[in-house]
């Protein structure tokens, strides 16, 4: 048989998504598979927001080998919990997104059922009380998991805030010391083939020339390549989320590091809070239609927990994807492929998630399009899957303050979730689709968090007494409220593990 595999790939820009790129393919491929070369220009910025990541990072730096602690350290980062949201479902009202579940499931009934029919009566307290992620972030609290049976301290599910450039650098070491080359410099032509449109080449304003078979776009918003290049189209969802614009701005920090992320719910979108060792991470996602940009600098600058330690900058986007992400020899990852907002920090996971299923489907060189459609068509499915997970922040409201608020709360939803929000108001289910990112665990807590409110409990909730359902509930809430006062402050832990 001919060896037709892929002798060399070109990733075109740095970033996180490109050194994450590098990293992966160079520690799955190896060295003698195919030559691997980034280019990258130290005058083209990086947008170097996406500080908060979901637990699914754990598996990408696993992966690589990487020490937790020494990644930790060298991003100057922290933990995560969970996500806090304030002011989301009314002003004064704030929930919380947990990593991990709630409870227990019961005979085969999932914790969410028996906690309703507990809860509507006025029998049970707030579905924080039952997970050990919601109890330790109130209380400042956090350490990895343990051995320790059916405690929830065998349960810890976690993230981390940390500086993305710090990252980028970080897997920069990582990929050139496992054989990957970095080529500085500007692109100033991407050159194809004159019948097929492959793309052959890219020139650089110093004369330079890379040739590869494989070609991965990671050039940000403007997709030199599979934009620019090779006319791929976008999916505009400014009528799910309309937010367009985001304004950023670091602080310095405090000493008590909260475990969470902070998202606050403004007059036109929502402030991020990011907490890591050495700062404070912050913007505000608004919507231009709707608000200034003075006003939202004047808010953010006004909702600092310390000294600003930058101008605040402006980052515009339209919320979408790429028509296709892979055309022809051309692979799309990160905002080159697609971009939805931070609100549940997945700008991160899309990179990865991108990596792994072009690892999958990885081709050769007569990139069969079979393996090309698979790709997108799971890309676009897995992104259309978070989009209606985020609008779901937006449409469950009852905020009726400002006109930003008044259109999200009005707005037409996608059917799939109309149809997930049809359902909890039923009975109060959540289900998780397929392979999406988000689970049931998710979806309660966003759905309760956002004050919905079922019209009955799921009936098969009723397999238990009364009596015993309020017994196993009372066990489960101490065995988490006892774990999380058994678990050191996270300023203490980082302070011991893995300081900066």
């Amino acid at each position: 048989m001919t060896d037709n595999r892929i002798r060399s790939i070109a990733i075109v820009g740095g970033g996180t998504a490109g050194w994450m790129t590098a990293s992966a393919l160079a520690k799955v491929l190896g060295r003698d598979y195919a030559k691997i070369t980034l280019v990258e220009s130290d005058a083209i910025g990086t947008v170097g927001v996406g500080e908060a990541t979901i637990p699914q990072i754990n598996i990408f730096n696993r992966m690589l080998g990487i020490s937790e602690n020494d990644f930790v350290r060298r991003t100057k980062g922290s933990f995560k919990l969970g996500i806090q949201f304030v002011d989301w479902g009314r002003k004064g009202h704030t929930y919380f997104h947990p990593f991990g579940k709630y409870g227990v499931d019961m005979e085969g009934v999932s914790f969410h059922a028996y906690w309703q029919r507990l809860y509507q009566d006025g029998l049970a307290p707030w579905i924080d009380e039952y997970s050990i992620q919601a109890k330790a972030a109130e209380f400042g609290k956090f350490m990895r998991p343990i051995d320790a049976g059916n405690s929830p301290l065998s349960q810890i599910s976690y993230a981390f805030h940390f500086d993305a450039g710090l990252y980028a650098l970080f897997l920069r070491e990582y990929a050139e010391a496992a054989g990957v080359t970095r080529r500085e410099g500007k692109i100033t032509r991407v050159l194809q083939h004159g019948e097929s449109g492959f793309i052959e080449a890219v020139e650089l304003e110093d004369g330079g020339r890379i040739e590869a078979d494989l070609f991965i776009d990671c050039s940000g918003f403007h997709g030199l390549l599979i934009e620019g290049a090779l006319k791929s189209g976008y999916v505009d969802w400014s009528k799910y989320l309309p937010a367009n614009r985001a304004m950023a701005v670091p602080c310095s920090g405090v000493e008590d590091i909260t475990p969470y992320t902070r998202s606050t719910a403004r007059d036109a979108g929502w402030q991020w809070r990011i907490p890591l060792q050495h700062r404070i991470g912050n913007g505000y996602v608004y919507c231009s239609d709707f608000i200034s940009d003075e006003a939202v600098r004047e808010t953010l600058l006004a909702n600092l927990d310390g000294e600003p330690l930058a101008e605040p900058r402006i980052i515009k986007f339209t919320t979408g994807h790429r028509k296709r992400h892979w055309v022809k020899n051309c692979v799309a990852i990160g905002l080159a492929s697609g971009f939805m907002e931070p609100l549940e920090s997945t700008s991160i996971w899309m990179i990865q998630s991108g990596i792994a299923r072009l690892l999958s489907n990885f081709p050769d060189r007569s990139f069969n399009p079979v393996d090309i459609d698979r790709y997108n068509r799971v890309i676009t499915t897995e992104t259309e899957e978070i989009r209606d997970f985020l609008v779901l922040h937006y449409k469950a409201t009852e905020r009726t303050d400002t006109p930003f608020w008044d259109y999200c709360r009005n707005m037409e939803v996608p059917d799939r979730l109309a149809e997930k929000i049809a359902v909890f108001e039923n009975s109060g289910r959540c289900f998780r689709e397929n392979e999406e990112l988000f689970n049931d665990t998710s979806w309660f807590a966003v759905m309760t968090g956002q004050l919905m409110k079922p019209r009955t409990f799921d009936p098969v909730a009723q397999l238990l007494s009364l009596e015993e359902t309020q017994s196993r509930l009372h066990q489960i809430q101490t065995a988490v409220t006892n774990s999380a006062e058994y678990m050191p402050k996270h300023r203490d832990f980082i302070r011991e593990n893995c300081a900066a």
